[in-house]
């Protein structure tokens, strides 16, 4: 029988199950509770601010601050929905000048776990402590007056096992509440925060005085002096913070960090006015990264758009992005910075160009050295080999990897290579048979590079060497989180990882055979890569990306100087995997162009 000729009777819902639907909206996991007690720790004035978890947050949420407390008399109704001290009235709502504001957050983690809260404000001699399961008050008991307040949310999910069967693994949820806690510290740089899981302490961010020094905390020097400050005000609305120097953009996109108001946010007008700001500084292919302040009178904003205040609305949003946009463009726009951009790229294909010398003890066996620097094992008598690329991750698109046989070429041995120069040091210039070719340096490199090393790894006989000079790598702590448990997979790859410290990470060693690169830029690369992993279920579609990373951080790079015969090995090497028209991530490797093609665009088609 049809649905809609049924008789149905209309019910209220019990609140019970009132309180879980909204802890539905509010608490998606573990690290939407530690956001919510973050925001009423600094709602209440906070020093310090400490979150202790156990099992990524399933077992065991602590948040423990200094703040003005809650009154004993208060205590109960703090748990009641829509019970809050922010907000007075309903003019307040067009006016929100504090993170919460609802009054959901408590009483939807309480519906959902087992909570106890112990508090004291500074005028009471006495605290209070009040225990709830599953959102039903048991009885409050006294506590220390010390001033402040600590809540624990314990077992969390243990009366909703549909939700809890969906939470991830215990790596994943503890990432993701860590990135929670960088995101508030980045906010609120005079608030010491720190963060510990199952005992240890993985996050301490004592106070700073301003933005600079706490985003110099999170994200270390490595960012930092690579950014560019940026300021502009106008009527009402106010940014500052830090964007990459376009010199060293990449195609990471991490951090791109947004505060509005203090109120960490995603909105895509704003990440689009930043891009667009870049103009032509932006290399294809490369992405943006800051970590921005935005402050705009809050009449001018509704925050109340989004269940877990992800987002907001702007009251005239255009207006928002030109003066984005505007501000970004003006941190470009300086005649010095003109020629410090330019001084800077000159330095960067000179620098480029002597790093990839080869240093001792890093190429593999066999392996035949160009005259300056960069090498290739060379494999006689290799075949060609079916590579798969995919969107271009420059794009911001997936690496699909789509299957693309190599090219069958002509007769059955190898065509004579005539190198005759390079373009822009960036594209090689060759007669390749009876065909003219230019080939990007990078690109060819990179997918041959890519292809050796696929064929190794599907031979399970990726060598390993171990560098001389063991490499630091500063991360952060939700990066740190992520690497962790794959550190045994990328040494069947080649690449030994080891902790260094409590979110440092030493590169020993890599794949034998290839050139010397950035550890650094490798590490963030492979990064982006595992955090798709979870989504991902093929081995070989796991695997392909963090090969085609090491392949594209150890190609020679577009600005660097070749000479005829690193031309001639460079193409060689390229025709031997089969001249595949792409490198693992999309991008062309060549242009060529045949005698038929020639004498077409020359007119002699038909001369006699």
């Amino acid at each position: 029988m049809p649905a809609a000729s049924c008789a149905a009777t209309i019910r209220v819902l019990p609140g019970e199950v009132v309180s879980r639907i909204a802890a539905g909206e509010v608490i998606e996991r573990p690290a939407a509770v530690v956001k919510e007690l973050i925001e009423n720790s600094l709602d209440a004035g906070s020093g310090h601010i400490t979150i202790d978890v156990k099992d990524g947050g399933a077992t065991l949420i602590r948040v423990t601050d200094d703040g003005e407390g809650i009154r004993r008399a208060d205590l109960p109704l703090a748990f009641e929905r829509h019970a809050t001290s922010k907000l007075k009235s309903d003019d307040d709502l067009v006016s929100i000048r504090t993170m919460g504001f609802r009054g959901e957050a408590l009483p939807s983690i309480a519906s959902v776990s087992k909570v106890h809260v112990t508090t004291a404000t500074r005028q009471e001699s006495v605290g209070a402590h009040l225990t709830l399961v599953g959102g039903v008050q048991q009885a409050m008991t006294d506590a220390p007056p010390v001033p402040g307040t600590k809540i624990e949310v314990a077992d969390l999910f243990y009366n909703q096992p549909a939700r809890k069967k969906f939470l991830k693994s215990t790596t994943t949820e503890f990432s993701h509440i860590s990135t929670v806690v960088q995101q508030a510290a980045l906010a609120w740089p005079t608030v010491h925060f720190r963060l510990t899981h199952n005992g240890h302490e993985i996050l301490n961010y004592p106070a700073v005085a301003s933005d600079r020094d706490r985003i110099l905390q999170v994200y270390r020097p490595a960012f930092l002096d690579k950014s560019i400050d940026l300021q502009g005000r106008m009527a009402g609305c106010a940014i500052s913070g830090v964007i990459i120097d376009p010199v060293h953009a990449r195609s990471s996109r991490i951090p791109q960090d947004l505060f509005v108001n203090r109120r960490p946010i995603r909105n895509a007008a704003v990440f689009h006015a930043v891009t667009d700001g870049y103009g032509s500084f932006l290399p294809k292919g490369h992405h943006p990264t800051f970590v921005l302040f935005l402050d705009v009178d809050p009449s001018r904003i509704d925050v109340n758009v989004h269940p877990a205040k992800r987002e907001i609305r702007f009251a005239d949003q255009e207006t928002i992005h030109q003066f984005v946009r505007h501000a970004v463009r003006h941190a470009f726009s300086g005649p010095e910075r003109t020629l410090l951009l330019g001084a800077e790229r000159s330095d960067r294909a000179h620098t480029t160009a002597s790093s990839e010398a080869m240093p001792a003890g890093i190429a593999g066996p066999g392996a035949r050295s160009w005259p300056e620097g960069g090498t290739f094992d060379r494999e006689p008598g290799a075949g060609p080999e079916d590579a798969k690329p995919g969107g271009e991750r420059g794009e911001g698109t997936p690496s699909l990897f789509v299957r693309e046989t190599a090219a069958s070429y002509g007769g059955a041995s190898a065509p004579t290579v005539v190198p005759f120069g390079q373009i822009q040091q960036t594209y090689l210039v060759a007669r390749v048979g009876q065909e003219l070719q230019v080939v990007d340096q990078h690109t060819a490199h990179e997918r041959v590079l890519f292809q050796r090393l696929w064929r190794k790894w599907q031979q399970r006989d990726i060598a390993t060497q171990s560098l001389l000079i063991p490499e630091p790598i500063e991360l952060t702590a939700a990066q740190h989180v992520l690497l962790q448990p794959h550190l045994g997979e990328l040494e069947q790859l080649g690449l030994v990882i080891e902790p260094f410290g409590a979110t440092a990470v030493v590169l020993r060693a890599v794949p034998a055979g290839l050139g010397r690169f950035d550890g650094a830029l490798l590490v963030q690369d492979l990064l982006e890569d595992l955090t798709q992993w979870d989504s991902t279920s093929s081995l070989e579609a796991r695997v392909q990306p963090l090969l085609a990373s090491l392949a594209c951080q150890s190609a020679v790079q577009a600005g660097r100087s070749m000479a005829l015969p690193e031309i001639e090995q460079l193409i060689r090497d390229w025709v031997d995997e089969g001249l595949i028209m792409t490198c693992p991530h999309g991008r062309r490797t060549a242009f060529r162009l045949s005698a038929d093609e020639l004498d077409k665009l020359f007119g002699r088609v038909g001369w006699t």
